[in-house]
Parts: structure tokens; C-alpha cells; sequence
């Protein structure tokens, strides 16, 4: 692909994301957050839970799942922690780390509270 394809296939991909999360009665309060640690995709609340979510596109579930790499996993972590600060009871908020994938069709699978350690 090439890097125009790659990041207009991106947006359609975090589309998908944000359309799935807001169906589901979740509120969007970020699209591609920057923080110290870089950027976060997607930033929703629902009930009181922030819930910080990494989009991976690929092919089919099973390779979109395996391109999520430690060192994203650090870069979300730390920037999750510099925003989670904004609010009044800080790292105390209840949030969760999800990781949404989607496939070649546009099919959209969530894996919530993703085991991110």
C-alpha cells in the first residue's frame, strides 16, 4: 500500500471504530489525541469510563491483532496517564485499554479491556 492508500485506508478504518463505539452508546471525546507518549486513535466515555483504543487495519482479524507492538502499548500507556491527569480524580478515573481491529471487508471486532501487558 502505499503511504496515501495506507492512511486514507486509516481513517476509514478509526470511521468504522468511532461509528461501532458510538452505536454501542459510547460518546467520542478524542480522534487522534497527541500526548507526550504520542497518539492515541480514539478517546470515548461511556457511563462515567474513559476508554483509550488502539485501531489496527489489516487483512483479516488475526494479523490486524498481531501488529499491536510493545512499544505502542507504552506509547498509549503514557499518554493515556497525561490525559486521564485532566480529570478531577485523575488516575483514579475508571477507564479501560481497548484494541479495535478491522479486516479487509470493514468488519469491525473489539477487544475490550485488552490485556495490553
Amino acid at each position: 500500500m502505499s503511504g496515501l492508500t495506507s492512511h486514507l485506508s486509516g481513517l476509514c478504518a478509526e470511521d468504522a471504530v468511532a461509528a461501532h463505539y458510538t452505536a454501542s452508546g459510547c460518546k467520542m471525546l478524542e480522534r487522534r489525541w497527541n500526548g507526550p507518549g504520542g497518539e492515541i486513535d480514539l478517546i470515548a466515555e461511556r457511563a462515567g469510563t474513559v476508554v483509550f483504543i488502539e485501531v489496527k487495519r489489516a487483512k483479516d482479524f488475526a494479523t490486524a491483532a498481531s501488529r499491536v507492538s510493545a512499544r505502542q502499548i507504552a506509547r498509549i500507556f503514557a499518554s493515556a496517564s497525561h490525559y486521564l491527569a485532566r480529570f478531577p480524580t485523575g488516575l483514579d478515573t475508571d477507564a479501560r485499554f481497548d484494541v479495535a481491529l478491522v479486516d479487509g471487508s470493514g468488519a469491525v471486532e473489539i477487544i475490550e479491556n485488552a490485556n495490553m501487558v
